[in-house]
């Protein structure tokens, strides 16, 4: 589902494009795991259900470690058992494929 997407690297985005249109937001979000939600066509939203807050911290350590490699971060909310990851392209209020490469990347990241 998102191997091909996961592979791929963001590309930097410093603003002065539109956001993704409706379709290509439709077409990029069947290539993630169905656990995220595209909200109001402007940002991506998963929550994941985790054993504890050790094991939802670690997840978000080794998200951000991604995010970091990659240069585009999401806003993360760790609770205990539970972490909410929620990413747009700041530079163009709304959605890149960015946000659907890096979906990919965390939809890995919790499958391994």
């Amino acid at each position: 589902m998102s191997g091909e997407l996961a592979r791929r690297n963001c590309v930097p985005c410093k603003g002065g494009i539109p956001p993704l249109a409706a379709d290509r937001i439709e077409e990029l979000h069947l290539q993630v795991s169905g656990e995220w939600k595209v909200v109001e066509g402007h940002h991506l939203e998963r929550a994941i259900t985790l054993k504890n807050f050790r094991q939802a911290m670690a997840l978000a350590n080794r998200i951000a470690e991604v995010a970091e490699s990659q240069g585009h971060h999401p806003d993360l909310l760790v609770s205990w058992g539970g972490l909410k990851v929620t990413f747009f392209t700041h530079a163009i209020d709304g959605l890149h494929e960015n946000d659907f490469i890096m979906a990919a990347r965390v939809d890995a990241l919790v499958d391994a």
